[in-house]
């Protein structure tokens, strides 16, 4: 048994039980990763795949079992290694976080300059993608910690904490009629096209409920993975914008206006803090989470990454 067909279990587990995609995703032959295989259950004595002729239809029972251990083995053996570089050097290294555009926008900064101060030899690596994709990235372990407001929190894998709570706001181009509405309501919003984020960023889905649940079908004429798109967009008259309130600087954005009145529109939101449950976290990948959130101390953080860790493996 060696760590290759560790991965290469795992790996056809994770890429729909395709050969091809688990030899591509680890830099060896289909006929490899073929071999792997039936090594390994020649060793431990049982079948780990239902097959069908030469394919891979999924996992038998004991197969179950043993990705389980599987999982926690190679989670362990990556937290050997964070642990020896911890030891060899406290303040250097590479800290990589996963999240989308509008956090590492709009509420990131802060952080990561009071961090980069206190950690300049620490390479941070901000990588911006879909909550599915930080997802992903956080349980293959390319990412130490993830920040997004969908998908993280579904996922047993992954242990989440609340970083802040925010809520959507509509933006309109300067002089623009709903900007003398008060009180304003969404049938009011409902009246002309609307530009916002795409399905599954930066809350999308609370601002699709809000319209439901009062029985309206807005016109969205164009969506965007980003905010500073919506507001380019609402700035040359081609729609009023639902973004997320903090993404508005009235300094900056002077062909638009945020109107006060939409706050009490759409429901909260609450962006989270995401870590693999089980992971190692060197000293610095700690006090990145602590300067999101002062509660968030090493201790609770620490505690919460290895509690109940058997149910979500």
């Amino acid at each position: 048994m060696n760590f290759q067909q560790l991965r290469i279990i795992r790996e056809t587990a994770r890429r729909g039980f395709n050969l091809t995609a688990v030899g591509n995703a680890l830099f060896t032959s289909q006929s490899g990763v073929s071999k792997h295989i039936k090594d390994l259950e020649d060793e431990i004595g049982v079948e780990l795949f239902v097959r069908r002729g030469k394919r891979l239809l999924g996992l038998t029972e004991p197969g179950r079992e043993v990705l389980t251990m599987v999982e926690r083995m190679l989670i362990d053996a990556a937290n050997i290694k964070r642990l020896a570089e911890q030891y060899a050097s406290t303040d250097a290294g590479q800290l990589t976080v996963v999240t989308t555009h509008t956090q590492a926008r709009y509420s990131l900064p802060p952080v990561v300059t009071a961090f980069k101060r206190q950690y300049p030899k620490v390479h941070l690596k901000l990588h911006q993608g879909s909550p599915a994709e930080a997802v992903q990235l956080l349980l293959d372990g390319e990412a130490d910690i993830g920040v997004a407001t969908e998908a993280v929190a579904s996922v047993p894998e992954l242990v989440t904490f609340p970083y802040f709570s925010w809520r959507h706001a509509v933006i309109v181009p300067a002089g623009h009629p709903l900007a003398t509405v008060k009180p304003l309501t969404l049938a009011d919003v409902a009246e002309y096209p609307i530009i916002t984020y795409h399905e599954g960023f930066t809350g999308r889905a609370r601002v699709d409920e809000a319209f439901a649940a009062e029985g309206l079908s807005p016109e969205v004429v164009m969506s965007a993975l980003d905010a500073d798109v919506i507001k380019a967009y609402v700035g040359l008259g081609l729609g009023i914008g639902i973004l997320a309130a903090m993404a508005f600087d009235a300094g900056r954005d002077r062909d638009i206006v945020l109107l006060e009145e939409s706050a009490h529109l759409f429901r909260e939101n609450t962006t989270r803090i995401a870590v693999r449950r089980g992971q190692y976290l060197r000293g610095f990948a700690y006090r990145f989470i602590e300067l999101c959130s002062p509660e968030l101390t090493e201790e609770h953080v620490a505690a919460s990454l290895t509690a109940d860790l058997g149910a979500g493996i």
